[in-house]
């Protein structure tokens, strides 16, 4: 594993952005308008320019390494089909949110379909690297050995597989996570599409690299938790339903209202942390 290039940036500002309250139902376009802090630091955990991380801390411990309260840790990975045309960027508002409600945020980029070394297996193996490198945060004042993973849509799919891999996580939380990626690459929305991309074929054409892929042919992280919108156009709610997995239903609930710090999906996200990091 490669030795961790820190470079800090924009020092955390004293003052909280205040995410306005909005309906079910926000536009990817509006998330991406949304204002947010620059993260605390970035640290690669690979060689690949796309291998590393986003560290965003509380504002009360972005100033000193040494503070005495550790903060519990969101290893927040981002979604959009898999595909390099969607990058990290459009979840700094909610990194950012998150911070301000307490948490660190260790926010994963990775290699992805289009990038050399992304699609399957090579985007999994960054995840989980990354996931990994956790344990070399130490000097920062965050709790790694408190963390829960979080994944949003295709995210969600990764945060899913890789917890499975990772039993000192507190919890798996799947945002609009695709689970049996076999159904979805059978579907014909722009994100169902792209997984024929991402894993290098269909799923007559490759079947073990599929089971290998999928969610649903594996067991689950033991607190694993599935939170989905009723209106959700890109990933149907036939994909909330996993084995091992408890699953929770916003109603009127859109795909991108989980990456809007202003939704009603953003506190119940909220809530479902506080719960998990408690047990």
């Amino acid at each position: 594993m490669a030795l961790a290039l820190t470079s800090c940036m924009s020092r955390v500002a004293s003052t909280d952005i205040e995410y306005q309250t909005v309906d079910a139902g926000v536009a990817y376009s509006a998330v991406e308008a949304l204002t947010y802090r620059e993260p605390h630091a970035r640290i690669a955990y690979g060689n690949d320019p796309l291998q590393h991380g986003l560290l965003w801390l509380p504002k009360e411990q972005a100033g000193s390494a040494r503070s005495a309260d550790k903060a519990p840790v969101v290893v927040l990975i981002h979604g959009g089909c898999w595909l390099n045309a969607y990058d990290i960027n459009h979840t700094y508002a909610l990194s950012t949110a998150l911070a301000q409600a307490g948490y660190a945020v260790w926010s994963l980029e990775y290699r992805r379909s289009g990038d050399a070394g992304g699609g399957w297996p090579g985007t999994y193996q960054d995840v989980l690297a990354g996931i990994n490198h956790i344990e070399q945060l130490q000097n920062y004042p965050i709790d790694n050995g408190r963390f829960v993973i979080v994944g949003h849509s295709a995210g969600g799919h990764l945060a899913l597989l890789a917890g499975r891999e990772t039993p000192a996580a507190s919890a798996v939380v799947g945002l609009a996570a695709i689970t049996d990626i076999i159904a979805y690459a059978a579907g014909s929305n722009s994100c169902e599409t792209a997984t024929a991309r991402f894993m290098g074929g269909t799923p007559q054409e490759m079947p073990a690299d599929y089971a290998a892929a999928n969610p649903a042919d594996h067991t689950t992280h033991a607190t694993t938790l599935l939170l989905h919108g009723g209106s959700d156009a890109l990933v149907s709610v036939n994909q909330a339903l996993l084995v091992g997995a408890r699953t929770l239903f916003v109603e009127s609930a859109g795909h991108f209202d989980w990456v809007h710090p202003g939704t009603r999906s953003f506190n119940v996200l909220l809530s479902t942390l506080q719960s998990v990091l408690a047990e």
